[in-house]
């Protein structure tokens, strides 16, 4: 399989990174004194790249499959084969995330720090050690402190004749102008339902009309869109957030949805601490040789104390998450029932909920539906500034009440 089929939708973003790996192959091959491929545009290849798109689009997996096949060492390649192939070394050790020369950057926390960038741009002065190229994948580039934005600049500023940086980001606006600038941008849309169904019913063996449901329900986000379709907990959590609006008839409805929506979120978090935090204390101890019973080894504090402020940090970013898809559900849900009110004849996001879309729909004015979507997203603003969760929820649930 081919590293750009899990790119659902994108034909036109895979045709561009095709174009740019072949040139970036004919750029090794002159180096080594090869003549040139034919149809290869040096020009096409660049040092930086920046994927953004709307959640779930696959920015990721677009930059992940880019670094494949910059790395792609196909016997194919030389008779004019497609960057890329899925089956090389170089194809399986960068989707494995084992290739020496691929670096992947992500944090668990809320932002990224500038040491972890130095290092980063450090490594990137560098050649490769082996593969044909040096990739620095930043996941989330958003997350980066100002710091650590400078310090990416500068490494995007004087690359490595032999490094490509790729930054992914929800939209070009959340990085900074300087970097930007210096980047190739590529924006991904927004994927078909019937293309994500397809590729539901295709590599995960859901029937046709689970797969069908389950793509209008995650509005474009294809991660999500499975999770629904062959997890039946995110069903049945999406389906109590879907009866918060038939809950807000008085106050009390109002506080207990949200404190059932914020409970939920919290043992999200919980669930997660159960399963990593112990295991990666107790690797840290491993790791310092550290004896049940015996003095802890010098240094092995420090080190556990920064390990705990990362896991309250990756806590409260796994309660913003959930908290988030929630809000999202809810925004699906007032956008259908707005197209009801309106008379829109498209297919709704939320098919499986038709009685309640109707039951809202007919209770109100589509003046009244706008100003509920206007409080799911004060809501999602609030939670952005570090509002507490529960009293931007319930902030929220009232004035859904209100109307």
């Amino acid at each position: 399989m081919a590293v750009w089929d899990d790119l659902v939708g994108q034909e036109r973003v895979v045709e561009q990174l095709t174009a740019a790996a072949r040139a970036a192959g004919a750029t090794i091959e002159a180096g080594r004194g090869a003549a040139p491929a034919e149809g290869a545009n040096a020009s096409l290849m660049t040092h930086a790249w920046l994927f953004t798109g709307p959640p779930g689009a696959g920015q990721v997996t677009a930059a992940r499959a880019f670094a494949a096949a910059l790395q792609c060492t196909s016997p194919d390649l030389a008779l004019g084969g497609t960057p890329g192939c899925g089956f090389c070394d170089g194809c399986h050790t960068v989707l494995a995330g084992s290739h020496a020369d691929v670096k992947y950057v992500r944090t668990d926390g809320l932002s990224i720090g500038v040491g972890d960038m130095r290092d980063l741009v450090m490594r990137a002065s560098s050649y490769p050690t082996g593969g044909r190229w040096s990739v620095i994948l930043v996941d989330a580039a958003h997350r980066l402190t100002e710091a650590a934005a400078n310090a990416l600049l500068k490494g995007v500023e004087e690359p490595s004749p032999r490094t490509v940086w790729l930054l992914c980001a929800p939209s070009v606006q959340d990085v900074l102008p300087t970097i930007r600038s210096r980047c190739r941008l590529l924006v991904l849309r927004t994927p078909a339902a019937d293309a994500v169904a397809d590729t539901l019913v295709r590599r995960d063996g859901v029937d046709p009309e689970t797969a069908r449901l389950a793509a209008l329900a995650g509005q474009g986000d294809i991660e999500r869109s499975r999770r629904l379709a062959v997890d039946e907990q995110a069903r049945t959590r999406r389906a109590e957030v879907l009866r918060i609006p038939l809950e807000v008839a008085d106050i009390g409805g109002c506080l207990t949805a949200a404190q059932r929506l914020v409970d939920t979120a919290k043992a999200d978090a919980e669930a997660l601490a159960e399963t990593q935090d112990a295991k990666e204390t107790d690797d840290l101890k491993a790791a310092y040789g550290a004896a049940e019973g015996s003095k802890a080894p010098r240094g092995m504090a420090g080190a556990v104390k920064e390990l705990e402020k990362r896991q309250k940090s990756r806590a409260t970013r796994t309660r913003r998450e959930t908290l988030g898809v929630a809000l999202l559900d809810l925004l699906g849900f007032y956008r259908d029932v707005l197209a009801i009110q309106l008379g829109s004849t498209g297919v709704l996001a939320n098919e499986d909920q038709r009685q309640a879309l109707n039951r809202v729909a007919q209770a109100g004015p589509a003046e009244s539906t706008l100003r509920r979507i206007e409080a799911v997203l004060a809501c999602r603003t609030a939670l952005d500034r570090n509002v507490d969760p529960l009293l931007a929820v319930e902030a929220m649930t009232v004035a859904l009440r209100a109307g």
